[in-house]
């Protein structure tokens, strides 16, 4: 059975397969821009909304993607989205290393490359964690109002591909860990 996540994430991929956003996707099949956002995959009032079979038919024609492509993407999403169960049946949480922003400066936590090394990692319980180098950073001070508060914790994941204006997380090359919008990459 296809779950609504599932759906959802598969439009995501073949967008980012096609080197485009969800936007950008709707837009090139002739759709409202805004149709594939995620604010939109759900009503004012919780209800889930689901992609039309002509909406998938728009975006179909509009990448040359085949239906057997978009199939294979569910698949995908689907295995990518089987949760662990604990207990009970219920969803088995994988724990992700967590570290504050102000110890984040300091050296010996991240490699070059930007993943998690070394001790002094508390861990924090997150259940969508698809990126096995996934990690938390909790936010200290209020620099980032409104959009993190002291004490938000934020999931990082270093392979995820990032657009322009993405969130983002960046060690200057003073060693000050910042959260920030992507705005160009040169």
């Amino acid at each position: 059975m296809l779950s609504h996540a599932q759906v959802w994430a598969a439009i995501d991929a073949l967008a980012e397969r096609y080197g485009m956003s969800p936007s950008g996707l709707a837009k090139r099949a002739g759709l409202d821009p805004t149709t594939f956002n995620p604010s939109k995959r759900r009503a004012g009032d919780g209800r889930l909304r689901w992609p039309s079979t002509e909406s998938l038919s728009k975006v179909l024609e509009a990448t040359g993607a085949r239906l057997e492509e978009f199939m294979a993407l569910l698949e995908e999403e689907g295995r990518l989205q089987q949760p662990a169960r604990g207990a009970g049946g219920f969803s088995a949480a994988r724990s992700v290393p967590l570290i504050g922003f102000a110890q984040a400066g300091v050296g010996g936590f991240f490699d070059d490359g930007g993943f998690p090394v070394g001790g002094g990692w508390e861990e924090v319980a997150f259940p969508e964690a698809r990126d096995p180098n996934s990690y938390a950073l909790e936010v200290s001070g209020d620099s980032m109002l409104p959009l993190y508060r002291d004490g938000d914790v934020i999931i990082v994941s270093p392979s995820a591909s990032v657009r322009r204006g993405d969130r983002v997380v960046v060690k200057t090359l003073d060693g000050e860990v910042m959260a920030k919008v992507l705005v160009r990459k040169t």
